[in-house]
């Protein structure tokens, strides 16, 4: 027996990984033993030096003061490196500001580093899929305790799911192109997004760039330039598959890029794991330069993320809004129940976050030529066929902007009494009823869903920051201004019709649409 066979059977000092707990895959179908050979890269996350507190930011901080402020240390990036490397595995690539390690390794030797079992199974959940699963908590080896917080990517299970939502063409009333809600929404005449750049994070699918050019010509609009990203081995692939992850794609891009053509368009194509979507949302954060804004159309209930998981990803929304950078989210697609089966009102993640300006959807019957707009309400079209989400956070605490606005108490026990973080922000037309022109994969539809107003929000804000020479980050906290119970923000349309379940729309901010 070698030196390194030695090495790799002796038993570990482990420590347990707070947060890492995960059940089993929903729908689980079969699994057996992943085999110990197969190559596996997960995404190891540091902790910060420094606790990052965005809402008490004056301004943004550049890249280079949010790394020496609340990145990893050097010496924490180079704990981690050598006692992985010295157990076995490959560093892939270091990310000390975003305070990501890549690392590689067999499946055997990374299972017995992190205090696991790897098998391989089939599962029904987000979306059925084959995948590694593993359940229970995970641990780290003792030098690593309290200076790694995640390690994702081993179970790499679909995470989320797309939030877009299309019906039969005869149940379409109404439709309207971005540029006609432009109109409606009284995006800032005289901006196109020019000088800007907005980021898509994208978890399957792809694009033909003929769909874009044709979709665009027909807008008489120069279109956007559009630059494929990929991050951890995914990248731009067409399904060929209207209503599969393309058109989620295509909707994005189109509706970014008809509102903002002079912008920029970023789309970050990664695996749709926890791993795979905390890398994107990080990439484009610390991109040089920085977005304007990040879309995401992606979400899953808070509930169905590990607690490791989550927090990462909040973390690193955290990161784009110290620089400056908007996180605009859908809000999700399935009511105060986000698809959960408990009959308890859940609401989406990452929207849930109070780093994600959360967009909920409406139901809008506007004069596409004027944009006055005749009625608007909330997106519900009843149980299982299509709502907006909305509620309240059991995992985030509820934000000081959000402290004098009347945010309902919060369904679970929580550690510290009272209400949760509120969702949406603000909203725009969600209801595929009512819904955009886009073209997917060669066929012109209607679509609709929140994954709709993530993009839309996310090309205003390019307009917005063209037309005022700055960008936003956090936003929230100047839309909510001192807005209280019942009272409409400026700027604002309120949205006072309507219900998703367990919430119902009323005067000023409320779990359906928001803001307005």
């Amino acid at each position: 027996m070698n030196t390194t066979d030695r090495d790799e059977n002796a038993p570990l000092d482990l420590r347990p990984l707070p947060g890492s707990e995960r059940p089993s895959a929903p729908g689980l179908l079969a699994a057996e033993a992943v085999p110990g050979g197969t190559p596996v890269e997960v995404t190891v996350v540091l902790r910060r030096r420094a606790e990052l507190d965005v809402a008490a930011l004056a301004q943004p901080l550049s890249a280079a003061e949010l790394a020496a402020q609340h990145g990893a240390t050097q010496a924490d990036v180079e704990l981690v490196v050598s006692t992985l490397t010295g157990l076995g595995l490959q560093v892939r690539s270091v990310h000390a500001d975003s305070r990501r390690v890549r690392v590689g390794g067999t499946a055997q030797r990374l299972s017995q580093v992190f205090g696991t079992s790897l098998r391989a199974a089939r599962s029904s959940g987000a979306a059925e899929a084959a995948h590694r699963h593993r359940t229970g908590g995970l641990s780290v080896p003792a030098a690593l305790d309290g200076v790694v917080v995640a390690v994702l990517g081993l179970d790499d299970r679909p995470q989320a799911r797309s939030l877009a939502r299309t019906v039969a063409p005869r149940a379409v009333s109404a439709s309207y192109t971005p540029p006609e809600l432009g109109t409606v929404y009284r995006f800032p005449v005289g901006t196109d997004g020019t000088g800007q750049t907005v980021a898509i994070v994208e978890l399957g699918g792809g694009y033909d760039q003929t769909d874009l050019d044709t979709y665009f010509a027909g807008l008489s609009i120069t279109g956007p330039q559009v630059t494929a990203v990929g991050v951890d081995g995914a990248t731009n692939v067409p399904g060929g598959d209207p209503s599969g992850a393309d058109g989620e794609v295509l909707l994005d891009v189109e509706v970014v890029g008809a509102l903002a053509p002079g912008a920029a368009l970023l789309v970050y194509f990664a695996p749709n794991t926890d791993a795979g979507f905390l890398d994107a949302v990080s990439e484009a954060a610390h991109a040089n330069p920085a977005p304007v804004a990040i879309s995401i159309s992606w979400g899953q209930s808070e509930d169905a993320w590990t607690a490791q998981a989550r927090n990462a990803l909040d973390a690193a929304m955290a990161d784009a809004c110290a620089l400056g950078v908007t996180v605009t989210v859908a809000a999700g697609d399935d009511g105060s129940t986000d698809r959960a089966t408990d009959a308890r009102s859940h609401v989406d993640f990452p929207a849930a976050s109070p780093h994600a300006l959360a967009c909920g959807g409406t139901r809008l019957d506007a004069d596409p030529r004027t944009g006055a707009v005749r009625s608007e309400t909330v997106w519900d079209e009843g149980a299982g066929k299509g709502a907006t989400g909305g509620g309240v956070s059991d995992a985030f605490a509820l934000p000081t902007w959000q402290q004098r606005i009347g945010v309902p108490a919060a369904a679970a026990v929580r550690a510290s009494p009272g209400s949760g973080r509120g969702v949406p922000d603000v909203a725009a037309v969600a209801d595929p009823a009512t819904g955009y022109q886009v073209r997917v994969d060669g066929k012109d539809l209607v679509i609709g869903g929140t994954s709709a107003v993530a993009p839309l929000w996310a090309a205003l804000l390019a307009r917005l920051a063209q037309a005022t020479g700055r960008t936003f980050g956090l936003i929230q906290p100047v839309l909510y201004g001192t807005v209280g119970p019942g009272e409409v923000a400026p700027g604002f349309r309120d949205v006072t019709v309507g219900n998703n379940g367990a919430y119902a729309a009323g005067p000023g901010w409320d779990a359906c649409t928001g803001l307005g």
